[in-house]
């Protein structure tokens, strides 16, 4: 259940209240029997880091923080080009006289 504050608008005081989403809000101050009204603060919840993933609230003993070595290509990707890559194929030598 959440903490609601309120705030006293006649005498100034200050209260939480453990409430239910579907209690009705308090309007009387048990202080001075003046009006309350609810007080909004920042929320609770801060998000650091770099990214918000499953792997992120692991202790650094149990989660990897070096990312893993890529596979050794075999001879036959280290022959084919890359399809990839944006970078233009060679030009016909023909083309170039």
């Amino acid at each position: 259940m959440p903490t609601y504050q309120y705030a006293c608008n006649d005498c100034g005081e200050q209260l939480e209240v453990v409430q239910k989403f579907s209690d009705d809000a308090l309007t009387v101050c048990p202080a001075c029997e003046g009006k309350l009204r609810k007080v909004f603060s920042a929320a609770a919840i801060v998000f650091k880091g770099s990214g918000f993933y499953k792997t992120d609230s692991r202790s650094s003993s149990t989660s990897t923080t070096t990312s893993p070595k890529p596979a050794e290509k075999t001879s036959a990707e280290k022959s084919s080009p890359d399809k990839s890559s944006s970078a233009p194929a060679a030009a016909p030598a023909a083309a170039s006289s």
